[in-house]
């Protein structure tokens, strides 16, 4: 695949990471309705890098998880029930407000964002079942492939959790009356969509 397949890889992969509302963008979406979306995006910045540190540390897993799985039946299967159970608590979970503890205790906003993108421990969880899969079904992707793919594979993800955090401050600072139900059904969309990759996988597994 040329280097740009490996760049949207990269978006896409963090794209569907960080459509959950998690602290990073409860933290976004409160700076947005009590500052601006400029204020914001100073968290987002920060964050990507976070976000690049996580899964460069998931690359280094991912390798041994990927061979153990290939072998493991029972671990395909888990991994498809893990993606039902999230996909369906994230369907059917309700919305909670925004703490704003971290953000007293930091007075820059990239501090913030790199602090609450960093202490993640499911975004690492995530990364590792996204580069075994990106690996397994998509393309080469380990700590073997060439660097040059990884700068351009990091620099996807960079964009991509900046992208999505943005579009969460855009959103947020346009309908601030109607955010509540706008990320209520984000939630949802997401949740149907790890349903329905959790459906397609079983079948692949069960069905030759």
């Amino acid at each position: 695949m040329s280097l740009i397949g490996y760049f949207f890889i990269g978006i896409v992969a963090t794209f569907f990471g960080a459509i959950p509302l998690g602290t990073v963008n409860l933290s976004v979406i409160s700076t947005t309705l009590k500052q601006d979306v400029r204020s914001a995006m100073k968290i987002a910045l920060a964050a990507g890098f976070a976000e690049i540190i996580l899964s460069f540390f998931a690359l280094h897993c991912s390798l041994g998880f990927t061979n153990f799985i290939e072998t493991h039946q029972w671990i395909q299967v888990s991994i498809v029930l893990l993606l039902l159970a999230i996909g369906l608590l994230l369907f059917f979970k309700k919305q909670k407000t925004a703490n704003d503890t971290i953000q007293k205790r930091f007075s820059s906003k990239y501090g913030i964002g790199f602090f609450l993108g960093l202490l993640n421990p499911p975004v690492v969880v995530y990364w590792i079942l996204a580069i075994s899969y990106i690996d397994m079904k998509a393309v080469p992707l380990s700590v073997h492939t060439p660097i040059i793919i990884l700068i351009i594979f990091f620099l996807g993800v960079y964009i991509g959790k900046v992208l999505t955090l943005f579009l969460y401050s855009k959103i947020s600072a346009a309908i601030k009356n109607k955010l509540h139900t706008v990320a209520q059904r984000m939630n949802k969309v997401m949740g149907a969509l790890l349903v329905l990759i959790s459906i397609i996988q079983s079948v692949k597994l069960f069905i030759p």
